[in-house]
C-alpha cells in the first residue's frame, strides 16, 4: 500500500510532488503558490497539508465556492468540505487535515460542537497567519501577488467581523500609494507620514487612475501627505470598521472638512465668502435640493470645482449600497465646492454683475461638471451638451 503524500517526511518530498498532489488533488491547473506541511503532537495530534491557490478560483466571489479542508482520521476520508476547520477571512486556503485523535464514525453535526476540531481550528489558523506575516516580511513580491489574489478576503474579514479582527488582520492589509505609486501597508504609510500629518487621507473610485485625477486629492499631496487609493468595494467600509490605525484616523479626501488651511488662508477664505455670499445663495438657491450647500473652498488647486459629501455616507458607499438587490436609494449629501482662485470663479462673478439671468445656466453646468469628476452620471447628458455648445457659440462671438 503507497504510504499517503501528507504522512511521509517532508524532506522527502519534493515541490514537483506537491504541486502535483493539488493539482490533482483541488482540480487545479497551476501549482499552489504556497504549501503549508504541518504535524502537530500534543493534546490533539494531527497533520494538515494546506496550499494557497495562485490564482483565484473563478467561483471565488460566487455561492457555488465551498470553503473547507478534507478531513481524515488514520488515512481514512471522513468529509470534504469541513468548513469549521478554516475561518472565513482564510477561506481561500485549500487542503486536508488527517487526525488520529477523531472517530471514524464521528458525525457532520458532532464535528461542529467537538473540541478537538476546536483545537485544531485555532493552530490551523495560527500557521496560516504566521505563513503571511513571513510572506509579507520575507518575500514582498510574492506577498503582492498573494494579495492581488485574495486581498479582499482579509478586508471582508474586517468587516464582517465588525472590526473584532483588526488587530489580527491590519497589518497584512495593502493600499496603493499615491506617492509611492504600489501597494504598501498601513504600517508604511504610518512610518513614512510628516511630523505634521494628523489623519491617514484615502481616496475611493474604479480604479487607481480615477482616484489619482480626483481635485481633492491634489490638494492633500499638494501639503506633502501621501493618499491612499481604495479601489475595492469593501475597502471603505472595511475602514469603518477599523476606525484608525496606530491611532490615527482614516480620512476621505472627498468627505467633510479637511483642514490643511492655516490660520492666515482660512481667514482669507471667510472674507471672500463673505464678499461673494449672494451669488453663492443664488447658485444654491438655483440648485434647489440638489445640494445640501456650495460654497468656496481652498480643497481644490487647479481644478474649478467638486464635489464633497457630508459626514455619514460617503459617494462611494452609496455607490456601492445602490448596487446591491435590496438597494434603498441611499444618498449621500452633496455639497458643490467652488474654487475661488480660479478663472471659472470669475467668469461667474462677471455673469452675476452683468446677466443675473444666466446664473441658473451656470449653476446647472457647473453642478453637473463636478457630478461627472465624482463619478457618477447626470440626468440629462443632452441638456448639459447643449449647454457647453451654447457657451462655446457664445464665447467665440
Amino acid at each position: 500500500s503507497q504510504v499517503p503524500l501528507w504522512k511521509r517526511q517532508k524532506k522527502d518530498i519534493t515541490k514537483e510532488e506537491y504541486d502535483e498532489f493539488y493539482k490533482a488533488k483541488f482540480n487545479d491547473f497551476e501549482a499552489p503558490q504556497r504549501v503549508m506541511h504541518n504535524t502537530v503532537e500534543g493534546a490533539v495530534s494531527y497533520t494538515s497539508l494546506l496550499f494557497i491557490p495562485s490564482k483565484t478560483p473563478m467561483n471565488y466571489y460566487s455561492q457555488d465556492y465551498k470553503k473547507g479542508l478534507q478531513l481524515y482520521s488514520r488515512g481514512v476520508f471522513i468529509m470534504d468540505h469541513a468548513e469549521d476547520l478554516v475561518p472565513e477571512h482564510f477561506r481561500f486556503v485549500k487542503g486536508l487535515v488527517d487526525s488520529q485523535d477523531l472517530n471514524l464514525n464521528i458525525s457532520r453535526e458532532m464535528l461542529q460542537h467537538d473540541r478537538k476540531m476546536k483545537v485544531m481550528a485555532n493552530k490551523i489558523e495560527k500557521r496560516i497567519q504566521t505563513e503571511l506575516e513571513n510572506m509579507l516580511k520575507d518575500d514582498r513580491d510574492e506577498y503582492v501577488t498573494f494579495f492581488k489574489n485574495f486581498g479582499m478576503q482579509l478586508k471582508f474579514g474586517i468587516y464582517n467581523s465588525y472590526g473584532m479582527l483588526k488587530d489580527k488582520l491590519q497589518d497584512l492589509l495593502m493600499f496603493y500609494s499615491s506617492d509611492k505609486k504600489e501597494l504598501i501597508t498601513l504600517k508604511e504609510y504610518v512610518e513614512a507620514m510628516p511630523e505634521d500629518q494628523k489623519e491617514i487621507y484615502f481616496a475611493s473610485g474604479e480604479t487607481v487612475e480615477k482616484c489619482d485625477l480626483l481635485p481633492q486629492v491634489e490638494s492633500v499631496k499638494s501639503k506633502g501627505y501621501d493618499v491612499l487609493y481604495m479601489t475595492d468595494n469593501v475597502d471603505e467600509f472595511c475602514l469603518q470598521m477599523m476606525r484608525d490605525y496606530d491611532s490615527k484616523t482614516f480620512k476621505n479626501v472627498t468627505q467633510g472638512d479637511l483642514d490643511l488651511e492655516t490660520e492666515d488662508e482660512k481667514k482669507e477664505l471667510e472674507q471672500k465668502t463673505e464678499d461673494n455670499k449672494p451669488l453663492l445663495e443664488i447658485v444654491k438657491k438655483a440648485l434647489g435640493d440638489k445640494v445640501q450647500d456650495v460654497k468656496l473652498s481652498h480643497r481644490l488647486k487647479s481644478h474649478p470645482v467638486c464635489l464633497a459629501s457630508g459626514d455619514g455616507v460617503s459617494f462611494e458607499m452609496e455607490k456601492v449600497l445602490n448596487q446591491m438587490p435590496d438597494a434603498q436609494g441611499v444618498k449621500a449629501g452633496r455639497i458643490l465646492e467652488i474654487n475661488p482662485d480660479h478663472d471659472l470663479f470669475k467668469s461667474l462673478q462677471s455673469v452675476y454683475e452683468k446677466e443675473p439671468v444666466k446664473i441658473d445656466e451656470y449653476a446647472s453646468i457647473l453642478f453637473d461638471q463636478a457630478l461627472l469628476i465624482a463619478g457618477f452620471s447626470i440626468d440629462d447628458p443632452v441638456e448639459f451638451s447643449n449647454k457647453i455648445t451654447k457657451l462655446m457659440i457664445e464665447a467665440s462671438k
